[in-house]
This record gives structure tokens, sequence and C-alpha cells, in this order.
């Protein structure tokens, strides 16, 4: 059988006397979505700067595709395939959209190639009206689209999505939901909301973070039913 496409094997970490992530055994398939939840301060950002690289972890391991990248360093295990969308947009405010796409392209893709993928992926996240514009006048909404067409146009196996929906209007978290559906088809996710509206149009399966650790991992319609999740995170209303 082919190793899992991400898995993690006791994972941790401690920052002096804290302990932020402790010992997490965690799974992910080639092709699959997955959403993580919790509270602030559960753990969650820590453990994705462990799978790219940013942090290295004090104990346990990460797999790509039974590979150990546990020490590796955050620009080799980009080109190994993991790519990550952060909750505040990397993007550079004085130049174009285009000028921005351009440049995530030119890591892949060479001379008149690069130019189609920035002009396909302009029309695939929606932008090809503001190709012009600057991103730093740009909508919330439309920054955060533009660093996931960066993201993208490395083409990553997998991709990890750090609050994407986090400040938009109700369309546009309807067109970021209909983009991670259409990138799932190709490309496996793990994605870190706190929009429940959100994971429910996306979310198959949910692993929640709690106190560094994982609380418990189930179906999304099982989560919402969780007394002990919604006690932890979800509140009342969540289920409502």
């Amino acid at each position: 059988m082919a190793p899992p496409l991400i898995q993690t094997i006791g994972l941790g970490m401690r920052f002096g006397g804290v302990q932020a992530v402790r010992s997490v055994d965690f799974t992910l398939e080639e092709g699959e979505l997955r959403c993580l939840i919790g509270p602030n301060g559960a753990g969650k950002s820590t453990f994705f700067k462990m799978l790219t690289g940013q942090l290295q972890p004090t104990s346990g391991q990460v797999l790509f595709r039974g590979r150990d990248i546990s020490r590796g360093l955050a620009h080799n295990i980009a080109r190994l395939g993991i790519g990550i969308k952060t909750q505040v947009p990397s993007v550079f405010d004085g130049l174009s959209v285009r000028e921005n796409l351009w440049l995530s392209a030119r890591r892949t893709h060479h001379g008149r190639l690069a130019n189609q993928a920035v002009d396909a992926m302009l029309e695939r996240v929606g932008l090809t009206e503001v190709t012009s514009r600057l991103v730093g006048q740009l909508a919330h909404g439309q920054r955060q689209w533009v660093e996931l067409g960066l993201v993208l146009l490395t083409e990553p196996e997998l991709i990890l999505l750090d609050e994407p929906a986090a400040g938009m209007t109700h369309e546009e978290v309807l067109k970021t939901a209909e983009l991670v559906r259409e990138i799932n088809r190709t490309r496996a996710l793990i994605v870190v909301e706190h929009d429940m509206q959100f994971i429910r149009m996306i979310a198959t399966k949910v692993t929640v973070f709690n106190q560094g650790a994982v609380l418990v991992e189930d179906s999304m319609a099982n989560i919402l039913c969780n007394p002990v999740v919604r006690d932890v995170y979800l509140g009342k209303q969540a289920v409502a």
C-alpha cells in the first residue's frame, strides 16, 4: 500500500515550559480535504508551521509520502509539494495582481508558459477584472484570492489554508468555498477555519484540536452533534 500523503507520529512542540502541541498522530490521504478546528491557542497554527518547516518539532515525526521531513527547511519542503496560504495574505501590495501572479508562475513555468498560467489563474480565482490593479488597493477577499492563486501556481500536491474565509463577506465566503471544492478535485487540502458555516460548506471529515492535542476526529455531522466539542469550542449556537 502507498503511504499517506502526510502523516504525523507523536508530533510535539514545546516553547520553554509551554507544550504547544502534544503527541499528535494525524493522517491525510492523497486527494483528501480535512478541516481543522479548535479554540484559539489550541495549537493549530503551530501544527501547520511544523508541517511546512517553519518550526522543527521537539518530538515526533512529519512524514510526506513516507519521507521524514521533520527537520527539513521550509524552502525544501515547499519544493516537495507542500504549499501554504497564510491568514494574513503574503502579497506584494505595490505590484499589480498580474505581476504578483507572474512572479509565482515563474517558479514552475518559463517564458510564454508563465503568462498562459497567469491568464488561466486569473480566470480560475475570478480576478480578470482587476488584473492591472495594485494588490494594496484590493478588497480583503480579493487579496485572499490573489494569495491563493500564488500558491496554486506553484502546483503543490498538498495545500494548507489558514483561515481562508476570515473577514470575508457572505458572497466572498460562498465563492471561496466553491474554489476550495474545485481545488480539491485535483489536490489535497488541510483547512484551518473558525467560520463554521464555511466549514459546513466544504468539510466531510474534521479534526478538532484542544490544548495542543487532537480532541476528536469525525465526520462533520457527528462533530456538530458531539457534546464535548460543543462545550470546548462550538457553542450551542453553532449547532442550532
